[in-house]
């Protein structure tokens, strides 16, 4: 076997914590869900979890070392995802209360291809993601046991299902929340600014990260 009934539960419950753990992504999906409906969440959802298997490919034939090993490179894919970041805050600082009130009528009429790229786009222009997976996955695999390659492929599989579960239930919650704020306006201009104001705080986070080696 490839890994221990014991490595395994205990990366399982890691990669719920970690889902659950507030992080770009799951703010993300809560406040997109609760602007222009679950339908929207879930397939912003999917974009995340893809996003998860590049890294995830990236990580197993050691092309993400380059963004740990190359400061130029993780400072471009860090401006990237900030510039990415800066753009969604400021297109929720403008949108107006009626564009939550027609949020699932609009996400409807949205090609299903480019809500999905847009959650591939957020999390592969996360420079912290590709660093996080080479720290995070090989701590769960022993090369004694087989393909370190096909265990780190493994591993972030199983990450991604787990994260699509929870991912997936942040999106439906936070579609019952924008039904309830559909009926109130002021309630919809409130969400719009503090989606703005998340979204410009993690792009100034991320601008802010320096990089390291270690």
């Amino acid at each position: 076997m490839l890994f221990s009934l014991d490595t395994m539960s205990l990366f399982v419950v890691t990669s719920v914590v970690l889902g659950l753990a507030p992080g770009p992504d799951n703010i993300f999906i809560l406040t997109q869900s609760a602007l222009t409906g679950r339908k929207t969440g879930l397939i912003v959802t999917l974009g995340l979890c893809t996003g998860i298997l590049i890294h995830t490919m990236l990580v197993a034939v050691g092309v993400s070392v380059i963004f740990r090993t190359s400061e130029i490179a993780f400072t471009l894919l860090k401006i990237a995802g900030a510039s990415y970041l800066a753009y969604l805050a400021w297109q929720a600082f403008k949108a107006k209360a009626s564009d939550l009130e027609e949020g699932e009528a609009k996400a409807s009429r949205l090609k299903w291809h480019r809500l999905y790229m847009r959650g591939i786009i957020m999390n592969v222009t996360n420079p912290k993601v590709a660093i996080f997976f080479l720290a995070f996955l090989p701590q769960f695999a022993d090369p004694l046991r087989g393909s370190m390659t096909l265990q780190l492929l493994l591993l972030g599989i199983v990450f991604d299902i787990v994260t699509l579960f929870v991912f997936s239930l942040i999106a439906l919650g936070a579609g019952y929340l924008g039904e309830w704020l559909k009926k109130r306006r002021i309630a919809q201009l409130a969400i719009n600014y503090v989606a703005g104001t998340i979204f410009l705080a993690l792009a100034l986070r991320l601008v802010s990260t320096k990089f390291s080696k270690t």
